[in-house]
């Protein structure tokens, strides 16, 4: 199957730093991946890389058939319009409505025809399930509400390909949950390819795909550590930080243990 995303021995650099080596790694049509790692571990400078706001000096890098070693300025936002991108912070413009929101972004790439631009909104707003929010302004919208308004923007260009980075981390857990099942379905109902970047572990153990993990400049894949072995992780940590064990198992198990 052709990749999406093929990256090859790609060095990845934020101005003159090296804050990845080596990278290998490829993802597939409709194929779905967890990106982790710490805060400044490089997660967010290979997306970049990907959407091609970091250029690609070495190895070999290409992104939905462009060839990211040689792209020109000029061609950056052609690729842009096949790429949706979802942000912890949602990004939308405060002082216009949910339907100027999306009215901006197809105006911007190009759309002209108002009965067809009217058509695409309401279908996005539909399958994210805000269908009677298009004149609603962002800040009285929930959380969740203004992240699925932010799903509906990623997806008005047809894209195949989402780059989702921390897109629950603003969120409580159920609402996170919630946008979770959005962005596995449309990934499966439309053969969307996904990288999304998160730090959550219940995210990773609750919706499971393929892991990789950014770590001391190297991009690697990891398996997700059972149950089991994460709970003794969570435990372990407590005890590390001088408290009673019996206060620390409680803890854990009421946030992270099986649920009855």
């Amino acid at each position: 199957m052709e990749s999406v995303i093929d990256f090859k021995n790609v060095d990845i650099y934020q101005k003159e730093v090296k804050v990845l080596s080596d990278v290998n790694f490829s993802l597939s049509k409709g194929q779905f991946m967890y990106l982790i790692g710490r805060v400044g571990s490089g997660k967010s400078s290979l997306i970049k890389a990907i959407n091609g706001e970091l250029p690609v000096y070495s190895g070999t890098a290409k992104v939905l058939n462009c060839n990211m070693n040689v792209i020109r300025d000029s061609e950056i936002p052609n690729l842009r319009r096949k790429i949706g991108v979802v942000f912890q912070d949602f990004q939308l413009l405060t002082d216009r409505t949910v339907y100027e929101n999306l009215l901006f972004v197809l105006k911007s790439t190009g759309w002209t025809n108002r009965y067809e631009i009217d058509a695409r909104i309401d279908e996005v707003l539909s399958i994210v399930g805000l269908s009677k929010k298009h004149s609603a302004m962002p800040f009285r919208l929930s959380g969740g509400e203004q992240q699925r308004v932010a799903i509906a923007r990623a997806m008005l260009n047809d894209p195949e390909l989402i780059l989702a980075d921390e897109p629950t981390g603003n969120l409580d857990p159920d609402t996170s949950a919630n946008i979770m099942n959005i962005i596995r379905q449309l990934s499966s109902a439309f053969k969307i390819t996904v990288l999304m970047a998160t730090h959550n572990y219940n995210i990773l153990r609750n919706f499971p795909a393929e892991i990789m993990k950014c770590e001391d400049g190297k991009l690697m894949k990891i398996v997700m550590p059972s149950e089991e072995d994460m709970l003794n992780r969570l435990i372990k940590f407590g005890l590390s930080k001088g408290y009673e064990y019996e206060l620390v198992y409680q803890t854990v198990m009421k946030m992270y243990g099986p649920k009855s």
